[in-house]
């Protein structure tokens, strides 16, 4: 077995269905062994960052991580005493968005790790991913009708990172916490969002942009909670000197990283079954002496995200987004990445932004910053190709990371109805047409207002009909009598159908009320709704039950 598909095994990881239902893998009570297994296999890493050994560089990066995680968080909130620096360093990470409680939970989780081991968990706040919707899905409307619409946060504006994205309605935004518990009030009492949202407003008033007022509110509830995580954006992890190192000792070895790269995901694709291109990633091109970084790049006068190509031309580093805008990064004797690192510097104060791509962002994460990184089940599936990248590129054995995730239902009492439900009336109307002497037998009878009885007709003997089809079913089929056989049967079952007709129209009645119940059904237990739109109550409640097993 070759290194990439090692990682690259078909892995099945599938959200939990019932409430408060969790997948933790590996368990938590295997957190030390695996957190002291990736300790001593960091300790072995050894590659060359043109010049700087990867151990020298990690001790750089995670004081950089520290010193930005601390002064950030301290912005809006009280930090945890400075650990030692030898410490366990544990991580995770999420879009600033308004999340379902089962991605909140690994917020908390990180927090009980990082203090049952003795070390400290950063959340990185991942801003360099855009805003799809400034809307959010909250449900409405009766038990018995229960409906969903999507409440408007915020105007509509360009999909820009979270980074950038500003908030374009001050008014609207600050009324969304009343409209959305007014919304949810007949369907659950004293939402989170009633004591969340005035945070929220509170962190844009003190001049937060979008994602950042729900973040750092989220975070300060966290507090509130007796959890002593820091946090810090993508964004100014970007922006450290070991960053850029990093970045520049990629770019320098495109050529050799597009290979890889391209390799690992095309695998994944094959191992998994994905025909899609697109998925988990797209492959990165080539345009000549142009090729693709995995990387985006932005200016602040065009600040949507573009993809990052480079090239190397006489002792340079060029970079270009393909639409026009194109920088120059200088390089020393021997391809020394500093000056590159310290133009990237000025760069930025000009306006000009590079920042990492999802794959780049956990593979730094994981290969440089943490000891052990804790993802959800879509980041726990795409990061075997971090896995075989790290293995493929750097010829390293990855450390192992934790996947957790929950299900968390509104509670809303209601009847539960499942797809079983429907598949169960839906089997016995398809009885009815190829077994309809089971409920004639029950029913003990034709109705008296059957069709031929009103014309004046008659309608056969039920036993006799049923008697005969009974015969031929144990009739032994052959070449000879097959077709007849089957033919006789099909005409006693349509002859006995006035017989159950009644049967009929009750079922079909039941199918429609069970397939609005099943609708019904999807909007009042789907498990996306964000934490907010719940009870204080049921997500401390959870959690603690959760993290005490």
């Amino acid at each position: 077995m070759t290194p990439v598909l090692k990682y690259l095994e078909h892995r099945e990881l599938r959200a939990p269905r019932g409430h408060g239902e969790a997948v933790i893998d590996p368990p938590l009570a295997e957190s030390g062994g695996v957190l002291a297994a990736n300790r001593a296999l960091r300790a072995e890493y050894c590659y060359d960052f043109h010049g700087r050994c990867l151990s020298h560089l990690a001790v750089e990066a995670r004081a950089e991580l520290l010193a930005e995680a601390r002064a950030w968080t301290a912005g809006y909130r009280d930090v945890p005493p400075p650990v030692d620096a030898a410490a366990p360093l544990l991580m995770a990470g999420h879009q600033p968005q308004l999340f379902h409680p089962g991605v909140w939970f690994k917020n908390f989780a990180l927090d009980w790790l990082a203090r049952r081991h003795g070390g400290l968990g950063v959340n990185l706040v991942v801003d360099n991913d855009t805003m799809k919707s400034s809307a959010l899905r909250v449900p409405g409307g009766s038990v018995e009708r229960p409906r969903t619409m999507a409440l408007p946060m915020d105007q509509p504006a360009p999909q820009v990172p979270y980074e950038e994205r500003s908030i374009v309605d001050q008014a609207l935004f600050t009324s969304f916490g009343w409209r959305a518990a007014q919304r949810l009030a007949p369907l659950v009492r004293h939402p989170l969002i009633e004591s969340y949202w005035p945070a929220v407003v509170a962190r844009m008033e003190a001049g937060a942009k979008l994602g950042e007022s729900l973040a750092q509110a989220r975070h300060q509830w966290e507090g509130r909670w007796g959890s002593a995580t820091l946090e810090v954006p993508v964004s100014r992890v970007c922006r450290t000197p070991s960053f850029r190192w990093f970045l520049v000792h990629m770019l320098l070895e495109l050529p050799r990283l597009r290979k890889a790269y391209n390799r690992v995901v095309r695998t994944y694709r094959r191992v998994n079954h994905i025909r899609s291109i697109a998925h988990p990633v797209p492959d990165l091109a080539a345009e000549g002496d142009w090729i693709e970084a995995p990387f985006w790049i932005w200016s602040r006068e065009d600040p949507r995200r573009r993809h990052l190509f480079a090239c190397r031309r006489a002792g340079t580093l060029r970079l270009t987004d393909r639409r026009g805008l194109e920088v120059e990064l200088p390089l020393g004797p021997d391809d020394d990445p500093g000056p590159a690192v310290a133009r990237l510097e000025e760069f930025e104060r000009q306006g000009v932004k590079v920042r990492s791509r999802a794959l780049i962002t956990t593979l730094w994460s994981r290969l440089v910053l943490s000891d052990l990184f804790l993802h959800g089940i879509g980041g726990g599936k795409y990061d075997q190709v971090t896995d075989a990248l790290i293995a493929e590129f750097f010829d390293l054995e990855p450390l192992r990371f934790m996947v957790l995730s929950a299900t968390f239902h509104l509670p809303i009492a209601h009847r539960t109805t499942t797809a079983d439900d429907l598949r169960a009336v839906q089997q016995r109307l398809r009885e009815l047409a190829w077994h309809p002497e089971l409920y004639v037998e029950e029913s003990g009878g034709p109705l008296p207002s059957e069709p031929g009885r009103e014309s004046g007709g008659s309608l056969p003997d039920p036993a006799e009909l049923i008697t005969a089809k009974r015969t031929w079913i144990h009739t032994e089929s052959t070449p000879h009598n097959a077709w007849r056989r089957f033919r006789e049967i099909r005409r006693l079952n349509d002859l006995l159908q006035p017989y159950v007709e009644a049967d009929r129209r009750r079922l079909q009645a039941e199918r429609e009320r069970t397939a609005q119940a099943l609708r019904d059904e999807a909007v009042l237990s789907w498990r996306e709704y964000a934490f907010c739109l719940f009870p204080e109550g049921t997500l401390r409640k959870v959690f603690a039950q959760l993290l005490d097993k």
